[in-house]
């Protein structure tokens, strides 16, 4: 605890109660818990990959449907983060909340699979996975690892062994629906949370961002850990502005150590 100010220490005290107290608790990530792992985040101005101006026409449905080699060509770079990365400490520390019977959920923004390879086992995954590819043409789904490894090294679009047609990765592009199961099962968690936890999400992206509403909604408690403001600080009980993989140890110690 000497790494943070003693208000911070006071913080993640009354945290640590609100999570003791919870009988049902949910966690809501985005882009910043997988920051430290070496991923990019999407809307960190100048870095973020929506702030360079052809990203969100690039990663399009339309685009994908007419050119799929210039989604490709844009998204090899960050396929190759998200192939060669690690769970951080934020991911671990959630799976032992999980584990240790603290968080219920994981509702994730993410398709870096990386709560999973930290062990983190009842999973949403609200913009889709990147575990994955289905074939355009005959809809038959592969394990992503093996074809992504080789577009990575030499480049080559991933076609389907059976018909030959491009696959296309399970991530929701733009112009594309939320997976209607993940979004109802999201919901659900959202509404029958006691104590829902926001980490590394700036609630910019519809409908996601609305989730919380619907816990405050019901009278459960906000904790909110992201280093730049949400729109519902000012209905948080706690907002942490510290990086998540060194903020989460310290909550995780507060919680299992002295619960």
């Amino acid at each position: 605890m000497s790494r943070l100010a003693s208000q911070a220490i006071k913080k993640i005290d009354f945290a640590a109660d609100l999570f003791r107290q919870a009988k049902h608790a949910v966690v809501l990530t985005g882009a910043g818990v997988s920051t430290p792992s070496g991923i990019p985040d999407f809307r960190s101005e100048g870095t973020g990959l929506w702030s360079k101006s052809e990203a969100m026409e690039v990663a399009s449905l339309s685009t994908f449907r007419y050119d799929p080699s210039k989604f490709y060509n844009w998204f090899r770079p960050l396929a190759s983060k998200i192939i060669n990365a690690a769970p951080n400490s934020a991911h671990t520390t959630l799976a032992e909340m999980g584990k240790a019977g603290y968080l219920k959920t994981v509702i994730t923004q993410n398709i870096d699979v990386l709560h999973q390879k930290a062990g983190s086992k009842n999973v949403i995954e609200m913009h889709g996975t990147l575990r994955t590819l289905s074939c355009t043409q005959c809809f038959k789904q592969f394990e992503s690892a093996p074809y992504l490894e080789i577009f990575v090294e030499a480049g080559a679009l991933p076609h389907c062994p059976d018909c030959s047609a491009i696959l296309k990765p399970d991530v929701i592009l733009f112009g594309e629906q939320l997976p209607q199961k993940a979004w109802l099962k999201a919901q659900e968690a959202a509404r029958h949370c006691d104590l829902m936890l926001i980490v590394g999400s700036s609630l910019e992206v519809l409908p996601v961002a609305g989730l919380p509403m619907q816990t405050l909604e019901r009278g459960g408690h906000l904790i909110i850990i992201n280093q730049i403001p949400t729109y519902l600080n000012v209905r948080a009980d706690i907002v942490f502005t510290e990086d998540a993989s060194t903020l989460l140890p310290l909550l995780a110690e507060e919680i299992l150590n002295h619960g």
